[in-house]
C-alpha cells in the first residue's frame, strides 16, 4: 500500500511537470514564428503624387527589417493627407504623416497628440522639432515646410524615428496621363462652332418683257 501510494504521488508530480512544460511552450514567444502582415503601398505613392499639390515625401532605402503595415491616403476640403505606418526593427511602431492641411499646427498637434515641443533633433542637415506624449509613450518629430507639414511619430525610440525621417525623399510630379487613359481628366471638349453657311444669292429679277408695240391705226380712206 505504501509503495502504491508513493507511485501515485510520483505519477502526480510527473503529470504536473508535463502540464507546466506544455503551458510554457504555448505561451513562450517563438521568434521563428513571427508573422506581421505587411502591405504594398506603391499604389498610394502613385495616387498621392498625382493628387497632392505638394511634392510627396517617400521613404527610400529602408532595410527589409522595416515592415510596412498600413497606408491611408485621404483627400478632402482640408487637403491631401497620407499616413504610412511601419513595424520597426525593434518591433515598435513608426509612422510618416504628411499633409497640406491648414493651419499646419493643427495637423501637427493631431498627429503628435501633443502641442508642446520638448526640444529638437538633428536629422541630416535638417532640424526637426521633438514632441512627447508621456501617457501614450508617443514620440514625434515635426518639420514644417512651405507647402507641407511632415510628422514622423510612434512608440519607436528617437533613434529609430530619426532614421525613418532621414530616408524621406521628395518625389517629382508625374507626367500627365494621356487623354482617354484610366485616371486622365475627363470632360467633353468644347464644341467647335459650325461655320455659318453663306446666304444663297438672291436670284435676279426676271426682266420685265417689253410691251408689244401698239399697231398703228389703219388710215381712214378719204371720201370719194
Amino acid at each position: 500500500m505504501r509503495f502504491a501510494k508513493g507511485l501515485s504521488a510520483y505519477g502526480m508530480a510527473m503529470l504536473a511537470c508535463l502540464l507546466l512544460a506544455g503551458l510554457f511552450l504555448l505561451v513562450a514567444p517563438r521568434g521563428d514564428d513571427e508573422h506581421i502582415p505587411t502591405i504594398n503601398y506603391s499604389m498610394d505613392v502613385a495616387n498621392a503624387r498625382r493628387a497632392a499639390p505638394y511634392l510627396v515625401w517617400v521613404p527610400e532605402g529602408l532595410p527589409a527589417t522595416w515592415l510596412p503595415t498600413s497606408s491611408r491616403l485621404t483627400q478632402d476640403k482640408h487637403g491631401v493627407t497620407w499616413r504610412l505606418g511601419f513595424a520597426t526593427p525593434k518591433r515598435s511602431h513608426g509612422m510618416v504623416a504628411q499633409s497640406n492641411e491648414s493651419p499646419p499646427e493643427k495637423f501637427a498637434n493631431r498627429m503628435a497628440n501633443s502641442d508642446k515641443a520638448v526640444g529638437t533633433q538633428q536629422v541630416g542637415a535638417d532640424v526637426w522639432e521633438r514632441r512627447y506624449r508621456e501617457d501614450k509613450k508617443q514620440r514625434s518629430l515635426v518639420r514644417r515646410l512651405k507647402d507641407v507639414t511632415l510628422v514622423v511619430t510612434g512608440t519607436a525610440s528617437w533613434e529609430e524615428l530619426g532614421f525613418l525621417a532621414s530616408t524621406l525623399r521628395q518625389q517629382p510630379k508625374p507626367d500627365p496621363l494621356p487623354a482617354g487613359s484610366p485616371g486622365a481628366p475627363t470632360g467633353s471638349p468644347a464644341a467647335t462652332p459650325s461655320p455659318v453657311p453663306s446666304a444663297s444669292p438672291v436670284p435676279s429679277a426676271s426682266p420685265v418683257p417689253s410691251a408689244s408695240p401698239v399697231p398703228s391705226a389703219s388710215p381712214v380712206p378719204s371720201a370719194s
